[in-house]
């Protein structure tokens, strides 16, 4: 049963274009790395500029279980441009 997440994080004031040049280095290599992983598509938010919503799908329980492994190193760069906290929905599909 594929498995999917919904991850909203809060970018700090006036790092919102830093964070998205960080994006685009790192996402390629998180969706190259990780044969789980289904989708991984962070997207901005209408009217919240520091807000980051990410769509992620995995295959399974064990796709998620590899992508946590990994966090830590792949967000090396991301996580100072954050603020405190994330906001995080397993979800599962009905059809």
């Amino acid at each position: 049963m594929t498995i999917s997440i919904i991850a909203t994080i809060h970018v700090k004031e006036g790092k919102m274009e830093e964070a998205k040049e960080v994006l685009k280095e790192i996402v390629p290599k998180v969706r190259a790395s990780e044969p789980g992983l289904l989708a991984y598509i962070p997207h901005t938010v209408k009217d919240q500029e520091n807000t980051i919503v990410w769509y992620e799908k995995y295959k399974d329980g064990d796709a998620i279980k590899a992508h946590m492994a990994n966090l830590g190193k792949n967000m090396t760069k991301l996580q100072p441009l954050l603020e405190k906290g994330m906001d995080l929905k397993t979800c599962f599909e009905i059809v």
